[in-house]
C-alpha cells in the first residue's frame, strides 16, 4: 500500500469499489459481452461467508427480516460486492425448475439491469445472486428523500432508462416482470437507475406471481390471478404516476382525479416551476395510456422507448449531478461487512472492546522491531517490564486508572515501542472518558504499525465518541479493508 496522507493527524486511506462488481478475480472467467464474472453456480458456503453468515446487520431488503424472501449484501473474497436473495422453502420446492430459471434470466446483460450473476441450490436452500447497487431505491429518493426532491430531468431518465430495461427483457424473451413498483427500480454507484433482474423471476411456470397490494393491481390480475406482458406495462404506468406525483397514488384514485381536470391536479408541488406543461401533459398522457382497463389497449415497451426519449432533459449531466450525489457520498454509502470488533468500535461498545483487546493480548507486536541499546537487561530495563506487567493486570482487572499510570511509565522509559501498549491505554483513557488522549494514542499505535488494523478501529471509535462521525466512518472503512487484505494472506 502506498503513502498515506493525514487529516487531524490521523491518517486515512480509501480505495472506492467499482460498481459493477465488476471486475472479476484474474483467475473469474469473465463474460465476453460485459464486464461483468461469468453467470455461476455458487456453493451454500460462500454465500454464508459473503453475507457473514446471513447476518440480520446485513439485510438490505425493504420490508427487513419480516420479508418472505430476504435480500441480504454481502462481500466475496475478491472484493465485489453483491446482493443475495435467499428464498423461503416454499417459494421454490422443484431446484430443476428454480436452476432453469435462474440460468434464464442470467443470460441477459444489460446497464440497465442490476444484473443476475449466479444461483445457489443446496438442499432447501434456493438463493440468487446480482450486482449490488449502492445507492438505495426509487421509492427512497422519491418518497422518502430528506434533503430535496428528485428533479424533473432524473424523473424523466427513470422513466426512460427503466423503459429500456423492460424492453431489453421483451426483445430476450423475458417480458414478464413480477411485482414491478418502486422498490425494484434501483441506483448504481454512478446513480444510474436500474431494473432489479429479481422480479423476472417467476414462482411457478404459469405466470401466477403477484405479491403487490392490489390497489396497485391490473385489473386483469384481479379477474385472472395471472400476469401477462400488458401487466407490465400497467405497473409501468403506476410507477409513472409514481415519478409525477412524488407519491404512491393507487391508478384508480389518479385517472379519476385527473378525468376531465388539469394533470397538474397530480403533480409533485416541488417540481412546480420546473417543468413545462406540455411536457407533463405528455408524461400523464402517456401514463395514463399505459393504466387502460383493457390489455390490449396499452402500448408496448418500444412505443414507450420512443415517446420517453423525445422528453429527455439535460442528457449530458451526469445523474449523480442530477441527483446531487457527490462521489464521496456514493462511496460512503459502500456497506461494510464488519468484524466484531468494527461492530464494537461503531456502537462505541468499549465493554466489547476491551474484551477483544484483552483475548488478542501482543500477538500483533510480533516483528515489531525493538531499539535496544547494549545494556538489554539492565535495572532500567527490568523497572520499565514491571510497569507493563502491572499495567496488564489492571487493564485484565478493568482498572483503568491504574493501567493508564502503568503503561505511561511503560511508554515514558523509551526503552521499547509496543502498539498494543498504546491501543491498551487508548481504551483505557475511553474507559475514564478522555477521548482526546485516547486519539492521540491511536494515532501513535498507527504510526508504530502502520498496517495494523487495530489502531484505525480505535481511532474510529474515539472519532465517534468526539462526534467526529465522518472521519470516523473513513477511519473504520480503512480498519476493514486492512483486516480484509490481512485475512487474504
Amino acid at each position: 500500500m502506498g503513502a498515506r496522507c493525514c487529516k487531524f493527524s490521523v491518517c486515512w486511506w480509501h480505495s472506492p469499489l467499482k460498481p459493477s462488481l465488476l471486475q472479476p478475480s484474474s483467475d473469474t472467467e469473465k463474460d465476453e459481452k460485459s464486464a461483468l464474472p461469468i453467470f455461476k453456480e455458487f456453493s451454500l458456503e460462500e454465500l454464508k461467508a459473503a453475507t457473514a453468515g446471513f447476518s440480520t446487520d446485513n439485510i438490505v431488503s425493504e420490508h427487513g427480516e419480516k420479508a418472505p424472501n430476504v435480500v441480504y449484501k454481502g462481500r466475496l473474497p475478491d472484493d465485489c460486492w453483491i446482493a443475495v436473495k435467499r428464498f423461503t422453502r416454499a417459494a421454490w420446492p422443484d431446484s430443476h425448475q428454480f436452476i432453469e430459471e435462474a440460468r434464464l434470466v442470467g443470460k441477459l446483460r444489460s446497464e440497465r439491469l442490476a444484473n443476475l450473476i449466479g444461483f445457489c441450490s443446496d438442499g432447501h436452500e434456493r438463493l440468487l445472486v446480482a450486482e449490488f447497487m449502492p445507492n438505495d431505491t426509487l421509492a427512497k429518493h422519491l418518497f422518502h428523500w430528506e434533503s430535496q426532491p428528485m428533479k424533473w430531468a432524473m424523473r424523466l431518465r427513470v422513466a426512460l432508462y427503466l423503459a429500456q430495461a423492460l424492453e431489453c427483457c421483451s426483445s430476450n424473451g423475458r417480458a414478464l416482470y413480477h411485482d414491478l413498483n418502486a422498490y425494484r427500480v434501483l441506483f448504481d454507484q454512478d446513480c444510474n437507475p436500474r431494473l432489479s433482474c429479481f422480479g423476472l423471476m417467476k414462482n411457478s411456470r404459469d405466470g401466477k406471481s403477484y405479491s403487490t397490494n392490489l390497489a396497485f393491481t391490473p385489473p386483469e390480475y384481479l379477474r385472472t390471478g395471472r400476469v401477462t406482458q400488458e401487466s407490465v406495462i400497467y405497473s409501468f404506468g403506476t410507477l409513472m404516476l409514481d415519478l409525477l406525483s412524488g407519491k404512491h397514488i393507487p391508478p384508480s384514485h389518479a385517472l379519476d382525479l385527473i378525468r376531465g381536470k388539469n394533470f397538474l391536479m397530480l403533480m409533485d408541488s416541488c417540481l412546480e416551476g420546473h417543468f413545462t406543461n406540455d411536457d407533463g401533459t405528455e408524461l400523464m398522457r402517456l401514463a395514463t395510456r399505459c393504466l387502460q382497463y383493457e390489455a390490449r389497449e396499452r402500448p408496448n415497451t418500444k412505443s414507450i422507448v420512443t415517446a420517453l426519449i423525445s422528453l429527455q432533459k439535460e442528457t449530458e449531466v451526469p445523474s449523480r449531478e442530477l441527483m446531487c450525489i457527490s462521489n464521496e457520498d456514493a462511496n460512503s454509502s459502500e456497506p461494510l461487512l464488519l468484524t466484531p470488533m468494527g461492530e464494537a468500535c461503531l456502537r462505541i461498545d468499549l465493554t466489547a472492546i476491551h474484551e477483544i483487546l484483552d483475548k488478542i493480548g501482543y500477538k500483533d507486536d510480533a516483528g515489531i522491531a525493538n531499539e535496544l541499546s547494549f545494556q538489554v537487561w539492565t535495572d532500567l530495563m527490568q523497572e520499565t517490564l514491571n510497569s507493563k506487567k502491572q499495567g496488564d493486570s489492571a487493564f485484565r482487572a478493568k482498572d483503568f486508572t491504574n493501567a493508564i499510570e502503568c503503561y505511561t511509565q511503560f511508554i515514558d522509559g523509551g526503552t521499547m515501542v509496543s502498539p498494543t501498549v498504546f491501543a491498551r491505554r487508548c481504551l483505557s483513557y475511553l474507559m475514564t472518558d478522555k477521548p482526546q488522549q485516547a486519539l492521540g494514542d491511536a494515532m501513535q499505535a498507527q504510526v508504530v504499525s502502520p498496517e495494523w488494523s487495530t489502531a484505525f478501529y480505535l481511532q474510529a471509535a474515539t472519532l465517534f465518541k468526539l462526534g467526529m462521525d465522518t472521519d470516523a466512518q473513513e477511519s473504520l472503512k480503512e480498519a476493514t479493508n486492512l483486516e480484509s487484505k490481512r485475512n487474504k494472506k
